[in-house]
């Protein structure tokens, strides 16, 4: 389930990045309602945010290392939700990898196409907004004590409701 979803995900992030840079020239935004959601060509050196452009090398090698981390995670899942989760997070990283290998100015350094832009947030696309998805659900699957083997672990207070309803 980790692979699909990360294989769709890829494979959207691609098809659109794609379509965007032959279709949309930077500076002629097109506008799809008004001009609080458009589609704007931006090339992203940067993190989110456009954050640490000048270390792209860097935010190179820590996708490769979270790529890395999840394949490694992957092969011991049996929790669908932190399948879901991880293959979003995946498909993320391998369609913005992809960029900083193969877009200019050349690999390791590559740029990342935005196209994405919503109001006063910054430019973004099907990666970015599939990576800030997989990590909500994979903190909240946390929170709620959801384990990626499957398993829900207790907390103290499940612990003490147990032994009020037993003490009845």
């Amino acid at each position: 389930m980790l692979i699909l979803i990360a294989a769709v995900v890829l494979a959207l992030d691609l098809a659109t990045k794609i379509a965007v840079v032959a279709w949309i020239k930077p500076g002629d935004p097109v506008e799809l309602i008004g001009d609080v959601v458009t589609l704007r060509l931006v090339r992203n050196p940067g993190a989110a945010f456009s954050m640490a452009t000048g270390m792209t090398w860097l935010l190179t090698v820590v996708a490769v290392c979270v790529v890395i981390g999840v394949i490694r995670i992957g092969r011991t899942l049996r929790s669908p939700w932190w399948a879901l989760g991880l293959g979003l997070v995946l498909g993320g990283a391998l369609g913005n990898l992809i960029d900083r290998f193969f877009r200019a100015p050349g690999p390791l350094q590559g740029h990342v196409v935005d196209f994405v832009s919503v109001g006063w947030w910054p430019v973004f696309n099907v990666a970015d907004s599939s990576i800030v998805c997989g990590a909500i659900l994979l903190v909240a699957l946390s929170l709620f004590g959801f384990e990626p083997n499957g398993r829900r672990t207790h907390s103290k207070r499940d612990d003490a409701k147990s032994a009020s309803a037993a003490d009845k």
